[in-house]
């Protein structure tokens, strides 16, 4: 997925409010009175709109200069394809806006100016640039560089959450491109994950912001009453009315909020509740995750939902909040309670289960494992490349025989493995062909013994665990058993000691 005007589904955490996401606050495409009586007038208004040139300019036809190829994104306001320079071969993005849209001569005026903006930010870092501007009969053409890599909010989805180091590298990129727009006069005014594209796929802080399609320029102290934006994302000051570019930094917050717990602040299941819970301006910084975040990160969160926009930080303010110059690494204090229980059970498990975990670990992205790396780090307070359980932190309340058990980097990602892994096959039959080598289909306890050599672990156990996961009792285990055994909560033959299980949240 490329450059697209937002749309899409959303992910579980967001399948509650998803029916309002693709909603703008305002539209003067929604103020069209369609009785009969005022429709002919309509008619003519719309079709003396259409014949207006909106580029002031005569254009080329596109298709003289480019090949438009597959849809990337459908939106009310515009469609955005796949487009190909004819002469180099290189490949934009094209955002149509069909002329049949307008019904107002504001409308025009709006899209003339999304031009004008685009130009006048074009070259700024994260940003996306425009390369030109065709119009024809039916529509007004705007090609921009190709971002191939999907939404933010694709990316956010995927994960579930961001740890906090990755949440404030990319929070530094969002804030950086807003303040560059605010430095040059630029409100964007519909600040979401949407709007964020990435460059790659495989690189989050490649985005680059798109859609200034009810973006203005501003001057300093000048106060703007139009209610736009997105129902999540709008700040309280855009309800009533009064607002200035500090409405773009609540929206960051949002942002920010959601790449920390995976929910967005002001829920409910109406837009009206929506807009009373934002109109409140009280985020939830106590439930779920919370507690396991650090209080520089809440404290940055604060600042910019702060309801009053006078006190709220400015762009610029945000790049020098202590959590963003610290690159969000998490405290000792705030680790995640989840971490020793999933700690916990990983030292109890089987010698199977312990080194297949560990096979899949290796398959998991730079990404995910650079997240587990810096929580290790924190935890490891010494620098010995160990942990003690019973010392992650003291605000933990820790088994007492936790104070001699300890684990080393590479058994606490292997720990860490989101529990979504162990649904993929892909993961599942990479793990156990590490184990069945000759491709026989089954895990004896020789192939396992020899697994462990390679691993340099010790290889006590063995055949009871053989015996715990051998289901028809052949002596042996097959591909069957191993995902039972995998995806199952049972600690195994070394899991006599007392520990409470419990489903954790997924680590990043």
């Amino acid at each position: 997925m490329g450059n697209s005007c937002p749309n899409g589904t959303r992910g579980k955490k967001f399948i509650d409010y998803n029916r309002f996401e693709n909603e703008r606050l305002a539209s003067r495409f929604d103020d069209v009175n369609d009785t009969e009586d005022c429709f002919a007038g309509l008619m003519q208004k719309v079709l003396s709109l259409r014949s207006t040139r909106v580029l002031e300019r005569e254009t080329p036809n596109i298709r003289e200069h480019y090949t438009l190829g597959h849809k990337l994104g459908q939106g009310k306001f515009g469609t955005t394809y796949l487009c190909t320079e004819i002469t180099t071969r290189c490949q934009y993005a094209c955002k149509s806006i069909l002329k049949a849209k307008f019904c107002h001569t504001e409308d025009i005026e709006d899209v003339r100016r999304e031009i004008q903006i685009m130009h006048h930010l074009s070259g700024q870092k994260n940003i996306v640039a425009i390369k030109d501007e065709y119009e024809d009969k039916e529509a007004v053409h705007i090609v921009m560089e190709l971002c191939a890599g999907g939404e933010l909010f694709d990316r956010i989805h995927q994960k579930g959450h961001y740890s906090e180091h990755k949440a404030a590298k990319l929070t530094r990129v969002i804030a950086g491109a807003i303040a560059k727009c605010h430095s040059l006069g630029v409100m964007h005014r519909d600040l979401k994950p949407e709007n964020f594209l990435l460059v790659d796929k495989d690189n989050d802080l490649s985005i680059k912001a798109i859609d200034f399609g009810l973006s203005v320029f501003f001057e300093p102290g000048q106060i703007f009453t139009d209610l736009v934006g997105s129902p999540f994302y709008v700040a309280p000051e855009v309800l009533g009315q009064h607002y200035g570019p500090e409405a773009d930094v609540w929206a960051v917050g949002v942002i920010l909020y959601i790449l920390l717990s995976g929910d967005p602040p002001f829920l409910g299941d109406t837009q009206d509740k929506i807009f009373a819970k934002i109109r409140e301006g009280r985020a939830d910084l106590e439930s779920k995750l919370w507690p396991t975040i650090s209080d520089s990160a809440k404290d940055l969160v604060r600042k910019m939902l702060c309801p009053s926009p006078a006190e709220r930080l400015k762009a610029h303010e945000v790049l020098e909040h202590p959590w963003i110059c610290d690159i969000g690494v998490a405290t000792e204090q705030a680790m995640d309670p989840s971490v020793l229980s999933r700690l916990n059970q990983f030292y109890s498990m089987n010698r199977l289960k312990k080194l297949a975990l560990q096979v899949i670990a290796e398959r998991l992205s730079e990404d995910e494992l650079a997240g587990l790396r810096e929580t290790f780090k924190a935890m490891d307070t010494e620098n010995t490349g160990l942990v003690t359980l019973g010392g992650i932190t003291d605000s933990m309340e820790a088994a007492d025989n936790d104070a001699t058990k300890t684990v080393n980097s590479e058994d606490f990602i292997a720990a860490s493995v989101p529990l979504t892994k162990l649904e993929h096959d892909e993961h599942l039959m990479a793990a156990f062909t590490y184990f069945d080598k000759d491709g026989s289909g089954y895990i004896t306890v020789d192939k396992l013994q020899k697994a462990c050599v390679e691993r340099n672990v010790e290889d006590k156990f063995l055949e009871e665990t053989i015996l715990e996961v051998d289901q028809n009792n052949d002596g042996k285990i097959d591909y069957a058993e191993f995902v039972v055994m995998m995806q199952s909560n049972n600690l195994g033959m070394e899991g006599s000691l007392n520990v409470a299980m419990r489903q954790t949240p997924r680590v990043y």
